[in-house]
Order: C-alpha cells, then structure tokens, then sequence
C-alpha cells in the first residue's frame, strides 16, 4: 500500500484536469495513481495534483495490476457521460442500451471493472443524473453487486446549494451515503456570476492571470451580442422535442446556467466569450489552477470536471466516514 505519512490513499479513473481530485488533496488525502487518455488534460493534471503515478492510457487497457496501488482507501472517477446527456444528439433511446451498446457507455463498466479488482473501503463515482434512467439504475446496482458492494446511494448534489455560482447537478454514486454529511455545508445566498468574475481585468489588459485571454464571439453569432437581453442565447438545438441553448449572454445577477466542456457563454458586459479563467471561476477553480492544451481543450478540461468546492466537500465525507463510520450522521438514505 502506498502511504504518505498515514494518509488516506486515492485512485482516479478518468482523471481529466483533476477537479475530483483537487479536493480529495486538499482534504490531506495521498493521490497514489491516476488515469487519464487524454494528453493535455493529463498535462493539466500532472501539474496542479502532482499524483505519485499517473498513466496516461485507455481504461480499457489497464488491467489494475500497472497501479503501483493495489489497495486504495477511495477509489474515484467520473466516466464519460455523452452517452447518457440529453444533449447527446446520438444519445440510445433505449437506457440500458447506453450502458452495454455504446462503446462511451460501456466505459462506465471498465470503472467497475476495477472497482472490482482494487476493493476500496469507499468509492465515488460520478456522472448526470440521466445515468439512473429508468432500467439503468437496477441495472447498475446489480453491476455494483458483481463489484462486491451490495448497497450503494445516488447522491444527488445540486453545487448551487453549497456556494457555486453555476448550476450543476450530478448524481454521485457510492457506497456511502453522502447527503445528510453534506447538509451541515448547505447555504441558502446564491453566489452571483458577478461575484464570480466581476473583479478579473478586461482579458485585452495587461494582467497576471493564468488561461484568461480575449476570445472572439464567432462572426454568425458576433452581430447578435448587442441585441441579446442577459440569459438569452444566441444558439438553439435540440432533437425530438427537446431544445437546449448555447452562446448565452448571462445575466450578471444570477448564477450561471451549468457548465459545459463544449458549451460557451456570452459575457455581460463585453463583446466577447467567456475566458477559460472565467469560467473555471464559475467551476470554483482558485486562480493559481492552470489548464495545459489548446484553447477548446482547457474549455473541455474546465466543463467536464467535478467542481473543486464539491470534490472536498465530498472528501470531508469520504474522511470523516473512514476515521468514525456514519455514526454521528443522520442516516436517512433517499435510495439503497
């Protein structure tokens, strides 16, 4: 088992730039090994966490016995969730389909897959809440089954309630129950997109910060920005009846909508999309997090990740149940 001074141990699968495991870290957890396929992202998070190992290979290639962990405290991860999104044009109409057909679902096993071969006290793994769509959610307890962990929870964790200034809800999936944990972290004052971002310099001025530049609006949309009303977009799609917006201008007082790897937003006040920094500000990201790779890739790395402040609030959970168990919290599952 790999130790640093008695810390708890963790293994990241899709490690991404590293947002789940920056608040495992910061908690005083050890990040033993992490996996990531994608380069930059891996460059993002070799950088910021500073992991004892970290392979940058497919999943579906690592049979567990290349961690140099073989016995980790926690295991976490968050797979691929296009196959499940709604906003997936090509999403499967079938759910369980999306689990054992499409190869992007199928990536979900490989997670359990090792979840299996490691037997960690405790496991996080998250992804939207449309993983637990109808027949899928039985469907992944019985694979959880099959993992040697007889009960597990869907923790459903709405960011907005605990500080962020974005809208994100995703369910976290764990042996154990998260939510009552989480309660004592809950504030009822939203936090405004410009208390987020309103103090960062225009991206043209000269400044210190890191990932924060000016980006154009695209010309289709360029002529639109002065005419839009705060919380309007400029782009709509969508597929059998469902319509989702992209390129919205957002509203200065109020939170963010979700953010998203490939989705942009529309900043208040300056003709512009929103810098990398900005909206890793919106993912509460502390400043000194610097995203690697092109343009488009630090947007992915920043979208697609678990947001900072609710990775340690989940690591506060994780630690407090491996050093006392759950006995001195309110024990109230919403599911087993």
């Amino acid at each position: 088992m790999v130790k640093e001074n008695n810390q708890p141990t963790v293994v990241d699968l899709f490690a991404g730039g590293g947002g789940f495991s920056y608040g495992f870290k910061k908690e005083g957890f050890t990040i033993s090994s992490a996996v990531e396929i994608n380069a930059a992202a891996a460059q993002t998070y070799e950088r910021n966490i500073k992991p004892l190992q970290l392979l940058v290979e497919d999943i579906r290639n690592i049979s567990g016995r290349e961690l140099i962990n073989q016995s980790p405290d926690v295991l976490i991860g968050g797979p691929p969730c296009e196959a499940y999104t709604p906003v997936s044009l090509n999403r499967m109409e079938y759910p369980t389909d999306r689990l054992y057909v499409d190869p992007r679902g199928r990536l979900t096993l490989e997670y359990i897959r090792l979840l299996a071969y490691l037997k960690p006290k405790v496991f996080v793994m998250e992804n939207v809440i449309q993983i637990t769509e109808g027949q899928l959610k039985y469907a992944l307890i019985e694979e959880f089954k099959w993992a040697g962990y007889e009960k597990i929870y869907f923790n459903i964790i709405r960011s907005e309630n605990y500080g962020s200034p974005s809208e994100r809800t995703r369910v976290f999936i764990s042996n154990i129950y998260l939510k009552d944990f989480l309660e004592q972290f809950r504030v009822y004052k939203k936090t405004t997109v410009w208390e987020a971002i309103g103090d960062l310099p225009k991206p043209d001025w000269p400044h210190d910060y890191w990932n924060h530049f000016w980006v154009d609006i695209p010309k289709k949309f360029k002529k639109r920005w002065d005419k839009l009303k705060f919380g309007q977009a400029a782009l709509f799609f969508g597929k059998k009846g469902q319509t989702f917006k992209d390129f919205t201008k957002l509203h200065p007082d109020k939170i963010s909508p979700t953010v998203k790897g490939s989705g942009r937003f529309l900043h208040p006040y300056q003709p512009r999309l929103l810098s990398v920094r900005e909206q890793a500000r919106l993912m509460t990201y502390p400043d000194d997090y610097v995203f690697e790779g092109g343009i488009n890739e630090q947007y992915n790395q920043v979208g697609e990740s678990v947001q900072p402040l609710i990775s340690n609030l989940i690591a506060k959970a994780v630690k407090e149940f491996l050093e006392n168990g759950n006995r001195n919290w309110n024990f109230q599952p919403e599911f087993v």
